[in-house]
């Protein structure tokens, strides 16, 4: 049942300050003072060297004590409790997660045990991590382990896209693999209770459209600016698109089969390589295969993801040879008792996602048979 308490007040909730733009890092000690002078930064070593050196830097320079501590690589419980005793020792007064989403995520959980603001950095537009009040944890070898929530959003959000325009171009995609799930997950909860506990609001469902708006009208440009490494408009729009709007969109909007799915699919060690929003695409079709989607709506969104190389099929993911024993413990995975496709109405089984999951593959297949893989949309 959706929503089993009844809940009748809506809520939309937000970081407090999001800021957006070319070399915005230069300027980070501007929008950072208000939250301390001693921040713990945790970033992974390959970060640290293209955006945690000029960070410090810019900080140093207006008296900013820095604790620099090396991200260990898995958004875990083990992990949060090493950089929170780190935090308790050095005495900082709020946390920079400065990466990718696992290291933001991480931050975020930091920052609610020590119970200190966060400012989150995003290097990479691939998840849509950075403005939420949750974290995903993990299992020290990578399994999916369960949702984190918190009592308030980041403090502030600073995206600096120059460095983002520099990423891999693979991420961007991975971003918007996983914004693109955003509308079509939050239409099929607009009478479940959201991640802070109300029911969707008018501009939580705005946003989710806007969102997908954007990626259909720019995403496959962005991708190609990416790969030449320059900030364009088209660049802009889905970098906010990816962080911004999805953030929003999915915590006030809601989740429901495709990410669920997801998580059904940490259980396949050989998928751990791919990226979140990789994963979350091929549920984002899953689910419009599961909700019985007509054809011409599900092509639009199978060409759109192959546009920018996101996988439509078991080939794509890596996984030709899944057995559908491997598949039933993900579509076990995925009706668990808490997980988000109970946010849908309608009657959801173990079977259904199973079909669903399956039905996934032979819709990609199809239509890269019909088509040649057109990548128009």
């Amino acid at each position: 049942m959706p929503n089993p308490k009844q809940v009748t007040e809506k809520l939309f909730q937000s970081p407090q300050k999001y800021i957006q733009g070319p070399s915005a890092i230069q300027n980070a000690a501007r929008y950072l003072e208000t939250l301390g002078k001693k921040p713990l930064l945790t970033c992974d070593a390959f970060v640290h060297g293209i955006a945690g050196k000029p960070l410090i830097e810019a900080l140093q320079s207006h008296t900013f004590n820095v604790t620099h501590v090396e991200f260990g690589g898995e958004a875990s419980s083990q992990e949060v409790g090493r950089l929170s005793d780190i935090g308790r020792k050095e005495g900082n007064d709020f946390i920079i997660g400065l990466g990718g989403g696992k290291t933001i995520d991480c931050a975020k959980a930091v920052a609610s045990e020590l119970s200190l603001p966060v400012a989150i950095l995003p290097t990479t537009a691939s998840t849509d991590a950075p403005c939420s009040a949750l974290s995903v944890l993990y299992t020290p070898n990578g399994e999916f382990d369960r949702y984190t929530f918190f009592n308030t959003n980041p403090s502030i959000v600073l995206v600096d896209t120059s460095v983002i325009a520099k990423a891999p171009p693979r991420f961007l995609a991975a971003g918007m693999g996983d914004a693109i799930a955003t509308n079509v997950e939050a239409r099929l909860c607009k009478h479940s209770p959201n991640f802070g506990g109300g029911l969707p609001t008018e501009v939580s469902v705005a946003i989710g459209q806007k969102c997908e708006e954007i990626l259909f009208q720019y995403g496959r440009q962005a991708y190609e600016a990416n790969k030449a490494q320059v900030v364009t408009p088209a660049l802009e729009a889905v970098i906010e698109a990816n962080t911004l709007l999805s953030g929003l969109g999915f915590e006030s909007g809601g989740l429901a089969a495709a990410h669920a799915i997801h998580n059904g699919f940490t259980a396949i060690e050989s998928l751990h390589v791919l990226l979140h929003g990789e994963k979350v695409a091929f549920g984002t079709v899953a689910q419009l295969v599961l909700i019985g989607t007509p054809t011409e709506t599900l092509d639009k969104y199978i060409s759109f993801m192959l546009s920018v190389d996101l996988p439509v099929t078991f080939a794509l993911l890596g996984i030709p040879d899944v057995t559908d024993e491997q598949l039933r413990k993900v579509a076990k995975l995925a009706i668990a008792p808490g997980e988000t496709i109970w946010n849908m109405e309608g009657v959801i089984t173990e079977d259904s996602v199973f079909w669903a999951i399956k039905g996934a593959d032979a819709a990609g297949r199809d239509f890269i048979a019909r088509t040649g893989g057109r990548k128009e949309y």
